[in-house]
């Protein structure tokens, strides 16, 4: 597996993804419970097949080391947190079809190896490219997911976009029906 160093976009969206895999950004309900899970999360991004007994526990030690380095976002704290995950993984390269640097996971590495190099270059990539201040917890109020905000304009808000976000739109949209309604019912009942 490699990670070019430019694409910390797509590295800090797996950071991401990780974190809001934990239970308590589901009410409880962990998302990656088994090995078959981790399975599917491991595809979806790209990521060798878990194989070993100890897969999973590792992964679920990295979820924590990443939820903590994105919830206390201090830029040195960041980059050695960062730079831990990555240090004893892979080894730096020059892509030769492309003149881009890239990290490439030692061979025999496991998913959580090729998970903590993902990690680990995403964060060290928003840090130096977009800043600390990326670094965030969801902002609906029933959430308790993170995210590394990569877009440009830097104004995210959401863990989740499609689904955090859904929720609060649809809430205030209740709400502004309700306050409508008895408005509507008060203004009757003056008439």
């Amino acid at each position: 597996m490699q990670v070019a160093l430019d694409d910390y976009v797509r590295a800090a969206g797996v950071a991401t993804d990780l974190v809001n895999t934990a239970p308590e950004v589901w009410h409880g309900e962990d998302k990656l419970p088994d090995l078959e899970s981790l399975a599917a999360f491991a595809e979806l991004h790209a990521l060798p097949e878990p194989t070993r007994p100890g897969d999973l526990r590792a992964v679920h030690r990295l979820r924590v080391t990443v939820r903590d380095l994105i919830d206390h976002p201090d830029q040195a704290r960041l980059i050695t947190g960062a730079t831990a995950l990555t240090s004893s993984i892979g080894d730096v390269t020059l892509l030769t079809d492309s003149a881009r640097w890239a990290v490439s996971a030692r061979p025999g590495a496991t998913v959580a190896d090729s998970l903590a190099l993902a990690c680990g270059v995403g964060i060290l990539g928003v840090v130096q490219s977009l800043g600390v201040e990326r670094f965030r917890a969801c902002g609906a109020p029933t959430c308790r997911g993170a995210f590394i905000d990569t877009t440009r304009p830097g104004r995210r808000r959401y863990c989740m976009p499609g689904l955090c976000g859904n929720r609060v739109n649809v809430a205030n949209h209740r709400a502004r029906k309700l306050s409508q309604d008895g408005h509507q019912k008060v203004v009757g009942e003056m008439s």
